[in-house]
């Protein structure tokens, strides 16, 4: 039997997983589409944008260019606009 701390850390990290299922990893919050993405951006084989230090992007860190950005949770961004944000796949399930 599990305890309610588990059941409720379980569920959280349903809700987690959920929620990052809605990425379809076009790389758009993280520069791809503007020319001076994050130097932690990184395209795999099949054409998709993730984040090299994923588990640690929250924070202050550089694009190519050197310029400094500060990686923010998508939810803090999803009223603004950026270029490619039409891809976001965030973005599309707030417009249902």
């Amino acid at each position: 039997m599990f305890s309610d701390d588990e059941k409720y850390a379980a569920l959280q990290q349903e809700q987690i997983a959920q929620w990052e299922a809605h990425c379809g990893r076009c790389g758009a919050c993280c520069g791809a589409y503007d020319g001076d993405p994050c130097e932690h951006l990184r395209r795999s084989d099949d054409k998709k944008y993730f984040c090299g230090i994923y588990e640690h992007r929250f924070g202050e860190h550089k694009t190519i260019s050197g310029k400094t950005i500060n990686c923010v949770p998508i939810r803090q961004i999803l009223h603004s606009s950026w270029p490619g944000d039409h891809c976001c796949g965030y973005k599309k399930i707030g417009m249902k």
